[in-house]
């Protein structure tokens, strides 16, 4: 699953990302709050873990953002230092679905955020899986395996990987692309995610003899398209008729 954090204490947001995941989960850090409500408008994630405690913005505003676009179903956990009784009516009232105070127990956390998962994704989250053609993705073990053969890839290789087989057919932007690999706004123009994609061609043998076609858009960001039959049997005809 995808978790945007929100914490600015850096202490505190990598130990809560390195729990998630070793769960398994990919995890958008934020440590700047104007950032992650610029992500959320055009980001899609399936979970938030949010500290109110330093933040520019609202917390209520924040919460308004991440459903307005996400919907109303995404569950939020607050994590933070001040765990009085007055903060945690606080968040519970803005929206939070549960409190956690820091420092927090590693395995409190991870069955704090799967027990709200599940309770939100209860139709998919006890199978987290990707299955596209030759490819699956073990969503908890962040394993992929092409025609039953495991395939190695980087946490950021993997985390893009996943994107796009979540999001079939569907046109990504470079901002959404950098958002939901890197954690972070696009500001700049750079060919980080060209040459990643680049890579992940190679590495998955995506193309048409495997059904599928990773292609860029025009003054967008990329899509992948899965063939059909027909489509795939004139990439191999193609291919034939090349001269050796």
């Amino acid at each position: 699953m995808r978790i945007a954090i929100y914490q600015p204490n850096a202490v505190h947001r990598q130990l809560i990302e390195r729990v998630l995941t070793q769960s398994g989960h990919v995890c958008i850090p934020f440590s700047d709050s104007p950032a992650l409500a610029r992500t959320l408008t055009a980001s899609t994630v399936d979970m938030l873990v949010f500290d109110w405690q330093g933040s520019l913005l609202a917390g209520s505003e924040l919460l308004k953002t991440l459903r307005a676009v996400n919907g109303s179903e995404i569950p939020v956990l607050f994590v933070s230092e001040d765990a009085s009784d007055e903060s945690v009516v606080r968040a519970f009232s803005i929206g939070a679905d549960d409190c956690v105070g820091l420092p927090v127990c590693p395995a409190v956390l991870r069955a704090r955020v799967n027990a709200l998962l599940r309770r939100a994704f209860h139709d998919r989250y006890d199978d987290m899986t990707i299955d596209a053609g030759p490819y699956h993705f073990d969503v908890r073990r962040q394993g992929v395996s092409v025609h039953g053969k495991p395939v190695l890839l980087s946490t950021t290789q993997y985390r893009l990987a996943s994107l796009f087989f979540s999001n079939i057919g569907r046109v990504l932007s470079r901002d959404h692309i950098y958002a939901m690999v890197w954690g972070r706004e696009l500001q700049t123009h750079t060919r980080t995610i060209d040459s990643h994609v680049s890579r992940l061609r190679l590495l998955l043998d995506i193309d048409a003899r495997n059904g599928f076609r990773l292609q860029p858009v025009y003054k967008s960001g990329y899509r992948l398209l899965q063939l059909r039959d027909e489509d795939t049997a004139l990439a191999d005809e193609d291919e034939a008729l090349e001269p050796a």
